[in-house]
C-alpha cells in the first residue's frame, strides 16, 4: 500500500505572505514613479516581495530551468508531427545547445537541467545525470491502456519532489518549468478535459510542431478515448496521472507542488506544464499562488487551465516550441519587475513633525508672565 498522501500538501502549502505584499504596495505607493506607470510590473514585484517574504524584494540572482522528458505512447497514432519515441533527439539539441531554449538560456545566463523520466531510448546514450531518475520506457497509449503502474506514478512524483527539495536547496530563486516531449501535449489535454469537463474538440490543439486536419482529427479521436478513461478515477489525482498522464507530467506535478512547499516561484511554459498545475491545483489549492504563467502558446487546453486556475500570461508571442523557451522569454520581465520594486527611489515616509496637519501650536506661558 502507498504510503504517499497527496492531502499532506493541502496543509504544507501556505500562501505568500499577505503582510509583506501589502508593505511592497505601500512603499510602491511612495516610489517617485506613479503607482500604475509601471503596468503590470507592479504587480510582479509585489508578489516577489511576498514570495520572498522580504520588502524591498530581492533580485532574481539564481534562476534555473528544468525540463522533464518523456516519450508517450499515444504518438504511435499519428498525433504528433514528430515520429513516436524520438524526443531523446530533442533532449540531444537541448544538451548540445542548439535548441531554441538551450540559446535563449545560455544568452540570459541561465542553467538548464534535464530529467530523463520516460525516454524511450538506451540510457547509455545519454548522460548519466540525465537518466539517473527515469521511470520506465516510454509512457503507455493512454487510449487504451494506463500510462504507468501506480508504482511508476508514485516513483515518478516522488522524483519531481525530490527535485524540487534539490533545486530549493542549491539555491534557485526561480524556476522555468518545461518539458521535452512527442506526445506530452495529447496527455495534458486529457488532463485538462477531465478537470474541467469539457470535450475533446475543445481542448485539442496543433501541438509545438503544428499537425495537419488529418493528424488533428487522430488527435481528437485520441483524446476523447483517452476521456473516458479518465473520468472515473477523477478523484484521484495520481491515479489520474498513472492512467492519461505519464511519467514526465507525474514527476512536474510533483515538483510544482514541493515547490510550493519550499516557498520557490515557479514560471510555467506550454500546455503540459499548464496540465500538471491543475491537477496540482486539484491536489492544493493554495499552490497556484507560487507560480507564473509565462507565456500564451495558443494551445486551447493551456488557455482552458490557466483560466481555471486564475493565472494570466505574461506574454502572448504564440510561441509553441516547448522545452521552456516561452517561459524563458517572460524571465527578463520578472527579474526586471524585481529591479524596479527594489531600487526605484522612494520618497521618505511623513513624520509627524513633517506633517503640515501635526502643526504645532505656541507654547503655553507660564502663570504670572505676559
Amino acid at each position: 500500500m502507498s504510503s504517499l498522501n497527496l492531502d499532506d500538501f493541502t496543509d504544507l502549502i501556505e500562501r505568500p505572505d499577505g503582510g509583506v505584499r501589502r508593505d511592497a504596495e505601500a512603499r510602491r505607493e511612495r516610489q517617485t514613479v506613479p503607482p500604475g506607470a509601471l503596468g503590470r510590473l507592479d504587480d510582479l514585484g509585489e508578489w516577489l516581495a511576498a514570495a520572498q517574504g522580504t520588502v524591498p524584494v530581492r533580485p532574481i540572482e539564481r534562476p534555473r530551468v528544468v525540463l522533464f522528458a518523456g516519450d508517450h505512447g499515444i504518438a504511435g497514432l499519428g498525433v504528433s508531427a514528430r515520429p513516436a519515441g524520438t524526443a531523446d533527439q530533442l533532449v540531444r539539441a537541448v544538451l548540445e545547445g542548439a535548441s531554441p531554449a538551450a540559446v535563449l538560456a545560455r544568452r540570459l545566463g541561465v542553467p538548464v537541467r534535464v530529467v530523463d523520466m520516460a525516454l524511450d531510448c538506451d540510457p547509455a546514450e545519454l548522460p548519466a545525470e540525465v537518466v539517473r531518475h527515469r521511470v520506465r520506457r516510454g509512457s503507455g497509449r493512454i487510449d487504451v491502456e494506463d500510462a504507468l503502474t501506480a508504482e511508476e506514478a508514485e516513483a515518478a512524483f516522488l522524483v519531481g519532489v525530490a527535485v524540487a527539495d534539490e533545486e530549493a536547496d542549491s539555491g534557485t530563486d526561480l524556476v522555468v518549468l518545461g518539458d521535452v516531449s512527442v506526445g506530452g501535449t495529447t496527455a495534458a489535454a486529457v488532463l485538462v478535459a477531465a478537470l474541467c469537463g469539457t470535450d475533446a474538440s475543445v481542448v485539442t490543439g496543433r501541438g509545438g510542431r503544428a499537425i495537419d486536419d488529418l493528424a488533428w482529427m487522430r488527435k481528437c479521436a485520441a483524446v476523447r478515448d483517452a476521456l473516458r478513461r479518465a473520468r472515473p478515477v477523477l478523484g484521484d489525482q495520481l491515479q489520474l496521472l498513472a492512467v492519461v498522464g505519464g511519467a514526465d507530467l507525474a514527476a512536474m506535478t510533483g515538483f510544482l507542488l514541493q515547490s510550493a512547499v519550499r516557498k520557490m516561484p515557479v514560471v510555467l511554459d506550454g500546455v503540459v506544464s499548464a496540465a500538471c498545475a491543475l491537477v496540482g491545483q486539484r491536489v492544493a489549492f493554495r499552490a497556484p499562488d507560487w507560480w507564473l504563467a509565462g507565456q500564451n502558446s495558443g494551445e486551447p487546453a493551456q488557455a482552458k487551465a490557466l483560466d481555471r486556475m486564475a493565472l494570466e500570461p505574461l506574454l502572448d508571442h504564440g510561441v509553441t516550441v516547448g522545452e521552456g523557451a516561452g517561459a524563458l522569454l517572460a524571465l527578463p520581465l520578472v527579474q526586471s519587475a524585481a529591479a524596479l520594486a527594489a531600487e526605484l527611489p522612494v520618497t521618505p515616509e511623513p513624520t509627524p513633525e513633517a506633517d503640515p496637519e501635526h502643526t504645532p501650536g505656541p507654547e503655553p506661558v507660564a502663570s504670572g508672565e505676559e
